[in-house]
């Protein structure tokens, strides 16, 4: 069986505090977007895992569709083994959310093929074992996000009269530095009131709190965000701690770039 995990957006990123365990509290606005990577699982296999498309750095049996596998497994020791094909589409490390997009789609695929019963909220759990972002795939509706990211309540939000156009300029940041260039402090106005008003209005009262060290590091990706005012986008905004750069523009136009780049 063939799935497509896709892609997510983060609509504003506000780091909140540091957190005893070491994780950030943080408040976004994920929104799914339909860049898709291919997962082929076959049962019964060898526990093998393959790839093709876009490299994967690491060790195959890193993977985190492996994980999600050995993660069911321990507590449903009759899943049986299995073959696993990932066909990488969506770029990795550039906030986008495809890894941890594999995995939840992996997660839920065992649950439905070997009839685990589990629910969402259990899914969800499970997911949050594999990353911050994993929880999110599962429920892949625009969600206004706290916590670590997996606290979610979904939202009212359809871009669909707009076009968005991805860049990925191929510049790999460290999340782990990313986070230690931040000062976290609350924000004065919160994400879950910013994203009630229209695209047009985001500009002024939506950021994300990476933009300011990244950008300084990465002088090129703030030179996309204005190229992308330029040429008539409504918002601009990096996803995550980058370096995907994201624009909203109105319906049809394409953003004029060298780099890598997608409309959806």
């Amino acid at each position: 069986m063939i799935v497509f995990p896709n892609c997510k957006i983060n609509l504003g990123l506000h780091i909140i505090r540091k957190r005893a365990d070491g994780f950030h509290d943080l408040e976004t606005v994920f929104y799914p977007l339909q860049l898709t990577d291919a997962l082929e699982v076959l049962s019964p296999g060898t526990l093998q895992f393959t790839a093709s498309g876009i490299p994967i750095p690491g060790a195959a049996g890193e993977n985190l569709c492996l994980k999600a596998w050995h993660l069911l497994k321990k507590d449903f020791p009759s899943i049986a083994e299995v073959d696993i094909h990932l066909h990488k589409h969506i770029p990795i490390g550039a906030g986008l959310g495809g890894g941890s997009a594999d995995a939840a789609f992996m997660l839920m695929h065992l649950n439905q093929r070997f009839q685990l019963e589990l629910t969402t909220e259990k899914l969800v759990e499970y997911a949050a074992m594999l990353g911050s972002d994993c929880p999110f795939f599962v429920v892949n509706k625009p969600c206004y996000a706290t916590g670590r990211g997996e606290v979610m309540e979904p939202i009212q939000l359809d871009l669909k009269n707009y076009t968005i156009n991805l860049v990925y300029p191929n510049i790999h940041v460290n999340t782990g530095w990313a986070f230690k260039q931040l000062t976290p402090k609350e924000p004065e106005v919160s994400l879950k009131e910013v994203i009630k008003q229209p695209p047009e209005e985001w500009k002024a009262l939506m950021k994300n709190d990476f933009e300011t060290p990244i950008f300084e590091a990465h002088p090129e990706l703030a030179t996309i965000k204005e190229n992308m005012y330029n040429q008539g986008a409504l918002y601009a905004t990096m996803s995550g701690s980058g370096s995907a750069m994201v624009g909203i523009f109105p319906k049809g136009i394409t953003f004029k770039t060298d780099y890598t780049s997608f409309m959806i």
